[in-house]
């Protein structure tokens, strides 16, 4: 056991953590943990831009963003916190600019700004220019500008680590125990303040936008260790996968003036949202592509469950297509063989984005309103704050990183002053220890590659865009099944250097874990909203459902809690556009 000493760990290296370690380096000796080069995170697949309200194009208002995050989360979001994320977008753009970020820009040299889903000018009147971008890179200069600052502050890093337990002492964090990849030896970190900055979980489903390593590391352990995750039945589907593969095609090609049609060459947002078209957010987007193939106006895949429409850009022209959009331009050629300046896009909706995970308030800090986790914090797609509530509009995933893992930060900064050093508590680290030694007993057992199949096949019928109870019910059955049956599963890989069979088998229990958790709060709520849309419950049902879920791992069970929404500012409308 090789043993670490930090005032903060960050466990991490995408956008949310690197913020976060760059605000608490300032007072603190801080490590970022992450089973990744910080520079392969997966803020840097983030396309299409930045939501902030500078005006830079047209009139805009943080007002009307805040307002924007909470209609468009169909009134499941924490409203005080959509209107610090609002505000502070503003700053964190103008911060990200002044370490060094290449924007585009407009003729007069300020900082360019497009049209986003869900995106609106006086509440709702018509589409506004709010997101910032750099071309079609803006996640990957985001990634590229804070981790060029951490190197300048000294950070410590600890690349291609894999965490594997959160070590508690009641509700205090003491350490993190981590798998060194390169070498197969343990880690042990203690800290003062643990922050997890893990991502998302989208390898639960088949066809994803997530990369393979967003396995939902940090929820998972968290889960495991007793805490509680706040509305898992919120995943979103991004409408524009590429056909069959789920790499994504950025909102900012309909944010250029791109269209959606189906066989027919039919705009047919015209019919679900006529006033925002292709621009509505990205959870009636989808559910008006899949309606679409239901009654047959999709294009023919090769079986039915890979029926598409297609997103046009033909009419943008080819000057427009590789300026705005250039790495969108090189995946359709490289994956699909279609100019998009030339042929419309072959799309379909793929699993994007969870909006519930970790919960937390403004500050980073886990708590769950009625218990607070000293010393851990939490931010980014792993958290919910709840700022995203049921649906999560486009731009605002890399608002959440900047403005909340940079709050995170500042807040385990002065954490950190006062607090003294932990203990860890003896056989703290034995359950991690035990796990891996369990991993390496020479059993033989079966290989992972079946589960991650047959749990992303069960995820993806049966938990997708459009949800029944029965289904869902068999859903939780067969994971409960896969959870049990995964216990016998063992490396067949007796190396310690590198060995990716045990990194495959540790994420595949977070998956598990999270599937599960996912599968059956789903089932628990019954009613549709945002992205949680039900076919026997069809409608939003505000007496009973206004409220956020708790749902706590408890074996092969999941526990259901409840905590309230803040409609502080605005009282929930229906949600029309």
């Amino acid at each position: 056991m090789i043993r670490h000493e930090y005032d903060a760990v960050i466990v991490g290296a995408g956008g949310s953590g690197l913020y976060a370690a760059l605000e608490a380096s300032r007072t603190a000796r801080t490590a970022v943990v992450s089973k990744l080069y910080p520079s392969r995170s997966h803020t840097g697949a983030a396309q299409g831009g930045i939501g902030a309200a500078l005006g830079n194009v047209e009139e805009d208002k943080p007002e009307w963003h805040a307002f924007d995050t909470v209609k468009g989360g169909d009134y499941l979001v924490d409203q005080q916190a959509a209107k610090i994320l609002a505000e502070e977008a503003v700053r964190a753009v103008y911060d990200l600019e002044n370490r060094g970020l290449p924007f585009s820009r407009t003729e007069d040299g300020r900082i360019a700004q497009r049209r986003f889903g869900g995106h609106t000018r006086n509440f709702g009147e018509s589409a506004v220019h709010r997101s910032c971008y750099a071309a079609d890179r803006t996640g990957h200069m985001i990634l590229q500008t804070l981790y060029q600052q951490c190197i300048k502050n000294e950070v410590s890093f600890y690349d291609e680590f894999q965490a594997i337990d959160i070590i508690m002492d009641g509700n205090r964090v003491t350490g993190l125990l981590a798998l060194e990849l390169a070498t197969g030896e343990l880690h042990l970190f203690t800290s003062k303040a643990v922050l997890f900055a893990t991502g998302g979980f989208g390898r639960m489903f088949r066809i994803t936008s997530n990369a393979y390593a967003n396995t939902g590391d940090g929820p998972a352990l968290l889960a495991r260790a007793g805490i509680p995750l706040e509305d898992m039945e919120f995943f979103q589907f991004h409408p524009t996968g590429i056909l069959g593969m789920g790499i994504l095609i950025t909102e900012g090609v309909r944010g250029e003036g791109g269209i959606l049609r189906n066989r027919h060459g039919t705009r047919f947002m015209e019919e679900y949202a006529p006033t925002l078209l292709d621009l509505a957010p990205r959870d009636m987007v989808s559910r008006a592509i899949m309606t679409e193939i239901s009654r047959g106006n999709g294009v023919r895949g090769d079986r039915k469950i890979d029926d598409y429409v297609m997103l046009d850009a033909t009419h943008l022209g080819r000057d427009v297509v590789y300026e705005k959009i250039p790495d969108i331009a090189d995946f359709c050629k490289t994956y699909l063989a279609i100019d998009p300046a030339e042929k419309p896009m072959p799309v379909q909706p793929t699993a994007h984005y969870a909006m519930g995970g970790i919960p937390t308030n403004v500050d980073g800090q886990v708590t769950t309103g009625a218990v607070t986790y000293e010393g851990l914090y939490a931010a980014g797609e792993c958290a919910c704050v709840s700022v995203h509530g049921a649906n999560r509009l486009g731009t605002n995933s890399l608002v959440d990183l900047v403005v909340f893992g940079r709050r995170a930060g500042r807040h385990v900064a002065e954490y950190v002053k006062n607090a003294s050093m932990p203990s860890i508590p003896p056989g703290g680290e034995e359950r991690g220890v035990k796990k891996i030694e369990r991993l390496r007993d020479g059993r033989k057992g079966p290989h992972v590659g079946p589960f991650y199949e047959k749990m992303q096949e069960t995820m993806m019928a049966k938990v997708g865009v459009y949800r029944n109870a029965g289904p869902m019910s068999e859903a939780v059955d067969e994971i409960r099944r896969l959870r049990e049956e995964y216990r016998d599963v063992r490396t067949e890989d007796s190396s310690s250097a590198f060995n990716s069979d045990i990194l495959g088998i540790l994420e595949l229990e977070n998956l598990l874990d999270l599937s599960l958790v996912t599968a059956a709060s789903a089932l628990n709520r019954t009613e549709s909203r945002g992205a949680h849309s039900r076919e026997d419950y069809p409608e939003r049902d505000d007496p009973n459902w206004l409220k956020h879920t708790l749902a706590g791992l408890d074996g092969a069970d999941v526990t259901i809690d409840y905590k309230d929404v803040d409609v502080s500012i605005w009282k929930p409308k229906p949600r029309t556009y």
